[in-house]
C-alpha cells in the first residue's frame, strides 16, 4: 500500500465547510496536501496554511486549473454554488466538466467527490439533480471517482445544523409544512471526514457511489425535537398543509442567519426521501461505526459552547454574495471617507485586541441596539442581516462572515479592513488601524469608506451622517476605553451599553426612516 507521504493530494473548497476541514485531518495523516483557491488571502489565519502548497486558480476559468493538477495521485472535489443564483445547475456543470478535464490531461489518478443522496428515480430536487450530475461529469472525464453521498451534516457550522439550530431555539411552537416530516439520514460531520480520508487507502473505492449516512433514520421535525432534547427545551410541532418552498425559505430567512436564496434549495431537497438504499459503505469501510444522531448533536453543542468552531457554512463567499468575485478595496476619487483617530496609552497588540473582538456576542460596544435595528431592516430586504455573529469569539480570519460584514484584511496587531455585504445603494468598509507612536502610546485610526453607486448613494450617505457619526464617535471613544482596561489587566468586558438609552432614541427615529427607505429602494432595484 503506498505510503501518505508518497501521495499528492489536491483539495478544492477549503473556504468551504468541508474542505476547510478535510485539509488538517490530511496533513496529520501525513500526506502532501496541495489546495487550489480563488484568493489565497482568504486562507489567512489557517494554522495549517504554511503547511501546504497553495495554488490560485478557477473552475470556471479553465486555463487556471494546469498548475494545481501537476504530479497529483487524488484530487478532492468539494465545490458548489448552490447559492449562486439560478444558473447554479449549469455554473456546476461546467465547473466540474473543467476540472474533470484539467485532471485528465494532467494524469490525475483519481477524484473523490461528496454529492447528495436521494433516489436518482424520483423527482429530484433542481439541488439534488445538480449534486448527482456533477458527479456524473466528473466520471466523464475518464478519471475513476469516488462519490460519497450524503444527506444532512450534522456539525458545529454546518449550514443543516444550524437551520436546525435556530428554529429550534427560537421557536417553542413551530409551523410544519409537509417537508418537516420526510424520512432523512443524518450523518455527523466527524463520520463523513473518515469516509472522504479512509477512502484514500480503500482501493475498492474507487469508482464507486458510496451512500453514507448516521446510525438514525428520521424526520426534519424529529431531528428538531432531538435537538430540543438534548438543550433540554420544550417544542411543540404544529402541522399545516401548505406552506411552500418559497414562503417556507423566506421564515427560515427570517428566524436564521441562513438567506433565503440558500434556504430555498434546502427546503426544496428536503421533499425527497434521502435515506441509505445501498449497505456498500458498511462493507468497503467496516471500521467505520456512523454514530446516532443524537450523540453527533452533543458533540456540536460542545464544539459552539467551547467556541471550537472550525468552519462554517457562512465562509464560503457564495454564501452570501452569489458566485461572484468580491469587490477589491481601493481608495478612490469620489469615496467617502470618514476617518476618526485616537491616541492610546496601550501597545499596539492591545489596541488590536481590543477591535479585532467586535461584533457576534461581544457586540459593538455603543448604541448595539441600533446596530441590531439595521440588521433587521437589511434581513427584512433579503441581505444576510446581524445573525451570521462570528466563528470565534477571539480570533478573527480573512474571508469570514462577522455579523453583516466581511473580513477583508487582516494585518496581526495592525489592522483590520472588514466590508459591507448588507443592501447598499454602494460598496462599504470598515477599517480600523493601530499605528505605534515614538511616545510607547499607539494611534488608534477608524475609518468608513463608501463607494457611492448613483444618486441613491448620496442620499443615503448624507441622510445617515449625523447616525453614522453618533455611533463612530461612540465606538472609536468605547474602543479606547477598552484597549486601555487591556492594557491594564489583560482582559476585556463588554461595556454596558447605557448609551443606548441616553443618546438612542434620538437618532433612531430618524436613522431607522431613512435607512428603510434607503434599503427598501435598493431591494427595489436590485
Amino acid at each position: 500500500m503506498t505510503s501518505p507521504a508518497q501521495k499528492n493530494i489536491l483539495v478544492t473548497g477549503v473556504t468551504g465547510y468541508i474542505g476547510g476541514r478535510l485539509v488538517p485531518r490530511l496533513l496529520e495523516k501525513g500526506y502532501h496536501v496541495r489546495i487550489l483557491v480563488r484568493d489565497q488571502k482568504r486562507l489567512q489565519g489557517r494554522d495549517w496554511l504554511q503547511q501546504v502548497e497553495v495554488i490560485e486558480g478557477d473552475v470556471l476559468e479553465p486555463d487556471t486549473l494546469q498548475p494545481a493538477m501537476q504530479d497529483i495521485d487524488t484530487a478532492y472535489y468539494l465545490i458548489h454554488s448552490m447559492g449562486g443564483g439560478d444558473s447554479f445547475y449549469e455554473r456546476d456543470e461546467q465547473a466540474a466538466r473543467n476540472f474533470g478535464s484539467a485532471a485528465s490531461d494532467a494524469g490525475v489518478k483519481r477524484l473523490i467527490y461528496l454529492g447528495g443522496l436521494g433516489d436518482p428515480e424520483t423527482d429530484l430536487s433542481l439541488h439534488l439533480r445538480s449534486r448527482q450530475h456533477v458527479g456524473d461529469v466528473l466520471r466523464d472525464s475518464g478519471v475513476p471517482v469516488t462519490e460519497f453521498r450524503a444527506a444532512v451534516i450534522v456539525g458545529s457550522g454546518s449550514i443543516s445544523f444550524e437551520m436546525i439550530r435556530y428554529l429550534t431555539e427560537r421557536l417553542p411552537v413551530m409551523i410544519c409544512p409537509q417537508w418537516v416530516f420526510t424520512r432523512i439520514q443524518p450523518i455527523s460531520i466527524r463520520d463523513t471526514l473518515q469516509y472522504l480520508i479512509d477512502a484514500l487507502d480503500t482501493p475498492f473505492s474507487t469508482g464507486r457511489i458510496i451512500e453514507i449516512g448516521g446510525e438514525n433514520v428520521l424526520t426534519y421535525g424529529e431531528m428538531m425535537l432531538g435537538y430540543a432534547e438534548a438543550r433540554n427545551l420544550r417544542r411543540y410541532l404544529l402541522p399545516v398543509p401548505v406552506l411552500t418552498p418559497r414562503l417556507s425559505s423566506y421564515w427560515v430567512h427570517l428566524v436564521t442567519p441562513i438567506p433565503a436564496s440558500i434556504a430555498r434549495p434546502l427546503i426544496d431537497g428536503l421533499h425527497n426521501e434521502v435515506i441509505v438504499r445501498d449497505d456498500s459503505a458498511r462493507h468497503l469501510f467496516p471500521h467505520i461505526q456512523p454514530m446516532d444522531y443524537r450523540t453527533a448533536v452533543q458533540l456540536s453543542l460542545s464544539r459552539l459552547r467551547a467556541s471550537e468552531i472550525e468552519t462554517t457554512w457562512s465562509d464560503a463567499l457564495v454564501s452570501s454574495m452569489g458566485d461572484i468575485k468580491p469587490y477589491s478595496f481601493e481608495e478612490r476619487e469620489g469615496m467617502m471617507i470618514e476617518r476618526m483617530e485616537r491616541e492610546i496609552q496601550a501597545p499596539p497588540a492591545d489596541v488590536y485586541r481590543a477591535f479585532a473582538r467586535l461584533g457576534g456576542g461581544y457586540g459593538w460596544l455603543y448604541l448595539n441596539g441600533l446596530w441590531h435595528i439595521r440588521g433587521l431592516l437589511d434581513r427584512l430586504v433579503g441581505g444576510p442581516g446581524y445573525r451570521r455573529g462570528r466563528r470565534d469569539p477571539d480570533i478573527l480570519r480573512v474571508g469570514e462572515a462577522l455579523d453583516f460584514w466581511r473580513v477583508e484584511a487582516i494585518e496581526p496587531n495592525r489592522l483590520l479592513r472588514l466590508r459591507a455585504e448588507m443592501k447598499l445603494p454602494g460598496r462599504g468598509w470598515l477599517q480600523f488601524e493601530a499605528e505605534p507612536m515614538p511616545n510607547g502610546s499607539t494611534r488608534l485610526i477608524q475609518t468608513a469608506f463608501f463607494a457611492s453607486r448613483g444618486l441613491l448613494g448620496l442620499v443615503y450617505w448624507y441622510g445617515l451622517f449625523f447616525v453614522h457619526s453618533l455611533i463612530f464617535t461612540g465606538l472609536i471613544n468605547q474602543l479606547v476605553i477598552e484597549a486601555e482596561r487591556i492594557n491594564e489587566s489583560g482582559s476585556q468586558v463588554p461595556s454596558d451599553d447605557r448609551s443606548l438609552r441616553q443618546t438612542g432614541l434620538v437618532a433612531l427615529g430618524f436613522g431607522v426612516l431613512v435607512g428603510l427607505l434607503v434599503v427598501v429602494k435598493t431591494r427595489k432595484r436590485d
